[in-house]
């Protein structure tokens, strides 16, 4: 079994020559091999392998995994990333028919599911849209608290689909009244 080997160690394979350890994974060493370019050789293919100039395994080293759930969280940041918001099950299935004025026209089905699906879109957008301005440098404090207010505006008046969500603290809510 060929173990702790670290980047940068020298081997010889018997198939592939002289290559150099580029990357470690769980069951693999990524090796570059002089003549046959990168390949992975399995870490209990120790029969086929010669080290030939050991490195110690770098002991700061970072799991796959660690650099998925940083680069997820950062993106997040950045980007609009939805988290799960449930609607209500009273509404689940269930579908919105708009019937027109004019008899000649027909009627408009839509689920509620996806008229739920929309609002929730809309609702995280402006939400990413208020961290925008927040964070912009160039508005001034009095251009941001404007906008502020715009979008809380817009918020109440979506409150009407308040309705359609499961948890509380998923709604909208608009400007508070003290009269």
């Amino acid at each position: 079994m060929l173990e702790n080997l670290g980047i940068g160690s020298r081997i010889k394979h018997n198939q592939l020559g002289d290559g150099v350890v580029v990357n470690e994974k769980s069951v693999v060493y990524t090796v570059t091999f002089i003549n046959h370019g990168l390949r992975e050789i399995r870490k209990d293919d120790d029969s086929a392998v010669e080290v030939i100039d050991q490195l110690d395994p770098d002991t700061d080293m970072v799991s796959m995994f660690d650099i998925e759930r940083i680069l997820t969280t950062s993106i997040k940041k950045y980007i609009e990333y939805p988290e799960p918001v449930e609607i209500a099950q009273k509404w689940k299935g269930g579908k919105m028919i708009l019937h027109p004025l004019d008899k000649n026209l027909q009627a408009k089905e839509i689920s509620i599911d996806s008229l739920f699906h929309k609002v929730v879109m809309v609702r995280d957008r402006l939400r990413t849209l208020e961290q925008r301005i927040n964070a912009n440098t160039k508005l001034e404090d009095i251009e941001k608290v404007n906008l502020q207010q715009y979008i809380t505006k817009i918020y109440g008046s979506l409150t009407t689909f308040n309705i359609l969500f499961k948890n509380e603290e998923e709604k909208f809510v608009g400007e508070k009244s003290d009269y």
